[in-house]
């Protein structure tokens, strides 16, 4: 399998599209070739090379996608989310030790602030006039700071497998967050991984939906596609509205996105089926949190195409496993066999168990990190015998399909009684009133914690809590049903649209009368 970055985005053909983005001429797979060179050797001759942290704060769009793109192939880039404060940028850029920033040039970032006071050269990011999606060009902003020692082109020699091609953080939802750092051949091997999962070819066209500093969308989203030498529609960013437009410009034959974003494009579905039929897709993709399997029946009988749900996180380079599609089976309610890394299900003390038996999933495989960085306690925790533990729990079938009954951390323990929201969750999406919900635990004097649920209903649909209570009661045990349900227009979500369980009764406190 191929381990640099560089030479796996050469496969595409030099004249073929890589990029493209609404309204504007496209950029080839050469082009994007001649983009990453260029890029590298301009890095260089700042002083910037191989295992140098470049973290990027751009838009989402096609000069987001191609910035990580080329970083990744000779620096080591590190994404942040543009909406961050100023503390947060702070933080992180500390965190990461970054030389170097990228904003697009006459940014209001306030990371610009902050790098210039951490001493962190500010790349400004121009567009040339009339340049396909993607095209850019780097100017080192004025600055005080000494210039570096230029560097011999590849940074100081080619970038090997193990250089670090990218650094993310974990969200950190109850913890301070961890660095994640991705080596050349941990991208190499997703990319390969994904690409074989849903059989890329150059004739297709991904209409990328997803944030560019989440794992999710940066890898599916963009470089699998690329690798493949497909083609990928960057957007500026989930937006429901122009979603059908979007569609209708770029003509896919799949995206990916979350299981919210999918909701909200199903809600609108009704009044766009001219657009869904002028443009069949092969598949649509879903990943990052699960998919109630009613809403994956509804997605293809609208889209008349195959859903398939898969299982990433960012410590395994996004994907672990994956629905296959068609004529093979997929398996609405599971998150399908291991696509790349090993999958086994482990106990309490360490040991394997047999199919059918409930544990925590863990994997191993060319995708996976050799470790946080500077936190041996955390890899001390997270390692067993080779196995990366998820923290997930679940459970793989005679077939080899997984079942994830909920993240450790997310399980209610009521009075001992253990609760996985996730089964709450699907029972409660079966009630023809219900559009969403989150099952969460909330805290309680006497049990510890108790159940509760969001729920947001339909449009124009009317249903009580005790209705809801009584719909649940009648389908699982006493102790699983909600005793506290709210009726929201929207439940919070967190900055790449998944729905978060950890937390949520700490936001919804007043609500919930704690």
């Amino acid at each position: 399998m191929q381990q640099q970055l560089k030479a796996l985005l050469s496969s595409g053909q030099p004249g073929s599209i890589a990029l493209t983005a609404p309204d504007r001429p496209p950029l080839t797979h050469g082009g994007l070739q001649e983009l990453i060179a260029g890029t590298l050797g301009w890095l260089n001759a700042q002083g910037i090379g191989r295992n140098d942290r470049v973290a990027i704060v751009l838009d989402n769009g096609p000069e987001m996608a191609a910035a990580f793109i080329a970083c990744a192939c000779g620096v080591t880039s590190a994404p942040l989310n543009p909406a961050y404060r100023a503390d947060e940028f702070e933080f992180y850029l500390k965190d990461l030790n970054a030389k170097a920033l990228i904003v697009a040039a006459g940014s209001a970032s306030p990371a610009v602030e902050v790098a210039a006071r951490l001493g962190v050269r500010i790349l400004e990011l121009h567009v040339p006039a009339g340049a396909g999606a993607g095209a850019f060009t780097l100017a080192l902003q004025d600055a005080t700071l000494p210039a570096l020692a230029p560097l011999p082109a590849g940074g100081g020699g080619l970038s090997q497998p193990d250089d670090i091609a990218m650094v993310l953080h974990t969200s950190g939802t109850t913890s301070r967050p961890k660095i994640v750092p991705l080596a050349q051949k941990n991208l190499c091997a997703s990319a390969v991984h994904i690409g074989r999962t849903l059989q890329f070819t150059p004739d297709d066209r991904g209409l990328n939906i997803m944030p560019l500093f989440h794992i999710h969308g940066l890898i599916a989203g963009i470089l699998a596609p690329l690798a493949a030498g497909s083609q990928v529609f960057c957007t500026p960013g989930f937006n429901a509205l122009k979603f059908f437009a979007w569609m209708d410009q770029c003509a896919p034959t799949w995206y990916t996105a979350v299981p919210t974003m999918h909701q909200a494009i199903l809600a609108r579905a009704s009044r766009n089926m001219d657009t869904i039929g002028r443009n069949p897709l092969r598949f649509i993709r879903s990943s990052s949190s699960s998919m109630p399997p009613q809403v994956i029946a509804e997605l293809e009988e609208v889209f008349k195409a195959p859903l398939i749900e898969s299982y990433g996180m960012t410590e395994a380079t996004h994907q672990m496993a994956s629905n296959p599609l068609p004529p093979a089976v997929r398996k609405p309610g599971t998150v399908g066999v291991a696509a790349g890394p090993e999958i086994a299900i482990m106990a309490d003390d360490g040991s394997l168990l047999p199919r059918g038996s409930t544990g925590e999933i863990v994997i191993r495989g060319p995708n996976v990190t050799a470790g946080y960085e500077h936190n041996p306690k955390a890899n001390a925790e997270a390692f067993v015998e080779g196995w990366f533990r998820t923290g997930d729990q679940g459970v793989m079938d005679a077939e080899g399909y997984v079942s994830i009954t909920g993240r450790l951390k997310e399980i209610i323990n009521r009075g001992g009684e253990k609760v996985s929201p996730r089964e709450v969750d699907e029972i409660i999406m079966d009630h023809p009133a219900v559009a969403q919900v989150v099952t969460f635990g909330m805290p309680h004097p006497k049990l510890g914690e108790d159940v509760a649920a969001c729920v947001v209903l339909r449009d124009g649909a009317q249903l009580t809590e005790r209705d809801l209570q009584a719909f649940v009661s009648a389908r699982a045990a006493d102790y699983k049903v909600p005793r506290k349900v709210l009726f929201m227009d929207d439940i919070p979500k967190g900055a790449t649209g998944k729905l978060q369980r950890i937390g949520l009764a700490q936001k919804l406190a007043g609500p919930l009368g704690l």
